[in-house]
């Protein structure tokens, strides 16, 4: 279930504003070095309210740094299945806070098949998707960002649900716990095959799941136990988040 054990590195820094400027700073650096080094570097990103502020972070620091954003293939760690205009799409926040204020080569943008892309169902919407992985994945990303739930959850992994047992890319969830029911998600084999992985969390409400996640804790009860870096893990957090540990 888990990648191999590693230990994580914990970034804490005062407020959710301070947090989101030094994610924002810290993933231009590994871009710029990336493409400094040839690369077109595949990041995973996520959705939230801090993965929000991030992203305009992320806008607003970029006019300053040395990126070609023509040169990043983005992907997203889960995506609410609904139509491709609602703005519940993780993508679609993305869009709006960073994805529309830079010059991005639309082939090197995976979104996950919102409900009205022609599929069948969410479940084939998850093999199509699967299959884009298998064909431009790459075998794994150079990061994914992930938030963490105040239940624990990421991506949309949620605890005692059968897809953390799976071993597949990307599943349709039909119930999730929270609204809407019908999501696409990677699984934990996808999640834990990729250079680099950040835990992004804010506010006090996430600092239970963020201590006993760093605790150990089983990863049936506790998903963001169960993803970690090939090379690197990192939890990004404010004072807030960090408070239980």
């Amino acid at each position: 279930m888990t990648a191999a054990a590693q230990q994580p590195e914990v970034v804490v820094r005062p407020d959710a504003a301070d947090l989101a400027r030094t994610v924002a700073g810290a993933l231009l650096d590994l871009v710029e070095h990336a493409q400094a080094a040839g690369e077109i570097p595949g990041i995973c990103l996520t959705g939230g309210t801090i993965a929000d502020a991030i992203h305009r972070e992320v806008a607003r620091q970029t006019v300053s740094r040395n990126v070609d954003w023509r040169q990043v293939e983005l992907w997203w760690g889960d995506e609410r299945y609904v139509p491709a205009d609602s703005p519940d799409r993780n993508a679609a926040q993305a869009r709006a806070a960073l994805l529309d204020h830079v010059d991005l080569d639309p082939a090197l943008v995976h979104e996950m098949p919102a409900s009205d892309a022609g599929h069948t169902d969410v479940a084939a919407a998850a093999d199509a998707f699967s299959a884009d992985v298998r064909s431009h994945g790459r075998g794994g990303f150079d990061l994914v960002m992930l938030g963490v739930g105040p239940d624990g959850h990421v991506a949309s992994l949620f605890p005692g649900y059968p897809q953390l047992d799976v071993d597949a890319i990307a599943l349709p969830v039909t119930d999730s716990p929270k609204p809407p029911p019908e999501r696409i998600t990677f699984t934990f084999p996808a999640l834990n095959r990729n250079r680099q992985v950040w835990f992004v969390a804010s506010g006090d409400g996430k600092a239970d799941a963020v201590a006993r996640a760093l605790g150990g804790a089983d990863p049936h009860d506790i998903p963001a136990a169960g993803v970690t870096g090939v090379e690197r893990t990192v939890w990004w957090l404010d004072d807030d988040s960090a408070s239980a540990r």
